[in-house]
């Protein structure tokens, strides 16, 4: 389960857009989001999936000039936003401020004169005739486009915020329209209650990405006669969660990629396909289909593990790199227009080690299964990923991990990609200086303990005051193990054993420590069955590769 963002260091910045105002949107909106819809249209194929998404509902909001009522509620909200009462606002001064503790990437005075630009010349146009009908043109196909997103992810969307925001947009075209009673029913799936109050989650879960490795640690402790029940029940959720179909519709005209034979971040209603996640669902589908029917039931048909192989495949980008929902598509010189105050590279979707990686170690996992099937093109995709991994390691030997924290994890992924494609540690140069990498940032006491912001810095900052932290410390046994530490030296592993066996608590489980997930380097996620995961995985590998290996006829023990 991926529990709420939280914006680091701030809170409060995340809720300045959506801010109600007295009949009128603040500068700061209307310039930066307030161009009308085509604009966002038309640069689909450049931008960012998740950045897409939330700029079509906000357009449209902006276009519209939709007010909300005021109410008690809002007018609390108010007082809580804004440190001068809301009557003495000046927003055409405010709209370039920001906290010093949010201001992550400060916008550009390039930036500043286009959106000034905007305000003073293109606005004034847009809102009379005859560019006042290009305005309502452009509206009614971002509302198209809106309800495409609803119905290809059954009104779940890709997150929640755009969730919200095409609700609202449907409600302001018909409150009694299908699309928002639709919309009302699926709030439920991105609320709970916590132990401090209610939240809502950044997107509708993340139940099959915990699902694949949960699996997946449970098999690397050899567990599965003990939990075979648990893996039949993982067997038949990863069946349901495949996308058996692509999207409705011409995907060019979407701005779409094709989706069958992929698995989401979620569950299958969410409908996007990631290429980490199907990845993963590959790995765990065909590690699942070792083991006898009658402990996890009828594996994956190979009819829909060959599509998400096709799947993989076609998420390849040009210089070898897999990026996470869609091939990148764009330059990296529209990172010079984020609007985003809080967020870095968001403006294109990047290519990712981690995604690499994991569409590395599912095709070569799927090729020892099926050696004949699309064997070349295989072969040709994992050759020009390991370019792209070593090509994009750090000078000190590590990657940086853009959707963990942070070097730690991104360390893990480059070597385990490399192992996944044949690479080896006497013959690597990579994952030697990886490896010396991780071995350089242990900590006296045995763990390895990073911080967020190592994230914000892009550099290794380790935890306050040294500490360990399990999640990380269990990343960076899976990385040494996986490129043979046992057989060199396992003291280093024999340490990092002893931090997670002491660590756990009396009823089985870990301690919830330092969140450990991250996005757009800037904000943190937390997922919190990471701290059972990904240390049950790290034992059960020492326990199999090392111990069981090293320990025979002597005293190495944890």
């Amino acid at each position: 389960m991926v529990e709420p963002f939280i914006f680091l260091p701030g809170v409060k910045s995340g809720f300045r857009c959506l801010a109600y105002t007295n009949g009128k949107v603040s500068s700061q909106f209307r310039q930066r989001y307030g161009c009308f819809p085509t604009l966002f249209l038309s640069t689909q194929e450049g931008c960012g999936v998740t950045l897409d998404w939330c700029d079509l509902p906000m357009s449209y909001l902006y276009g519209r000039r939709f007010v909300g009522s005021m109410d008690a509620i809002v007018l609390s909200l108010r007082t809580e936003l804004y440190t001068l009462p809301y009557h003495l606002l000046n927003w055409n001064q405010a709209k370039n401020l920001c906290a010093k503790e949010d201001l992550y990437h400060p916008i550009s005075m390039i930036q500043n004169m286009l959106w000034d630009f905007h305000h003073s010349i293109g606005e004034p146009l847009l809102e009379h005739w005859p560019c006042c009908k290009l305005r309502e043109k452009a509206l009614h196909h971002v509302m198209h486009h809106i309800h495409y997103e609803d119905e290809n992810t059954n009104y779940i969307c890709i997150g929640s915020v755009n969730k919200v925001l095409n609700m609202v947009c449907c409600w302001l075209e018909n409150p009694n329209s299908q699309a928002f009673k639709r919309h009302i029913s699926r709030i439920k799936d991105f609320l709970w209650v916590a132990e401090d109050g209610l939240k809502m989650q950044g997107c509708n879960g993340s139940q099959f990405w915990d699902v694949a490795l949960s699996v997946q640690a449970i098999l690397a402790a050899n567990l599965e006669g003990e939990y075979g029940s648990m893996l039949k029940k993982a067997n038949n959720f990863i069946k349901c969660s495949q996308i058996t179909a692509n999207r409705s519709g011409n995907p060019s005209y979407w701005y779409r990629h094709i989706s069958k034979g992929g698995w989401p971040f979620s569950t299958s209603d969410n409908g996007w396909p990631v290429s980490d996640c199907t990845a993963e669902g590959l790995k765990a589908a065909i590690l699942l289909s070792n083991l006898p029917f009658e402990t996890v039931g009828k594996a994956l048909e190979t009819e829909q593990l060959c599509d998400a192989v096709n799947l993989i495949l076609s998420l390849q980008n040009r210089n070898g790199g897999f990026a996470s929902y869609e091939l990148t598509r764009s330059y990296a010189w529209l990172e010079k227009i984020n609007p985003a105050e809080t967020f870095e590279d968001i403006m294109i979707d990047y290519q990712y080690v981690e995604c690499t990686s994991s569409a590395i170690e599912g095709l070569a996992l799927f090729t020892k299964r099926y050696p004949r099937h699309r064997r070349k093109e295989i072969e040709t995709c994992i050759a020009k990923a390991v370019n792209y991994i070593e090509s994009i390691q750090l000078a000190d030997g590590s990657w940086y991990g853009s959707w963990g924290i942070c070097y730690t994890y991104g360390t893990w992924f480059g070597i385990k990609g490399l192992i996944a494609a044949g690479k080896r540690y006497q013959d690597s140069h990579s994952i030697r200086r990886a490896c010396e990498f991780l071995l350089s940032k242990q900590q006296l006491g045995g763990g390895w303990g990073e911080s967020y912001i190592a994230c914000q810095q892009k550099v290794y900052t380790n935890l306050e005051g040294n500490k360990s932290n399990t999640v990380n410390t269990a990343w960076a046994m899976l990385a040494l193990i996986e490129a043979g530490q046992a057989q060199r030296d396992p003291t280093p592993l024999h340490r990092a054993a002893k931090v997670l066996i002491n660590s756990q608590l009396e009823n089985g489980e870990f301690p919830q420590q330092e969140i450990m997930g991250v996005f757009n380097k800037n904000c943190t996620s937390n997922y919190s069955a990471y701290r059972n995961i990904f240390p049950i995985w790290a034992l059960g590998e020492y326990r199999s590769r090392v111990l069981l290996c090293t320990g025979k006829g002597s005293s190495a023990t944890a």
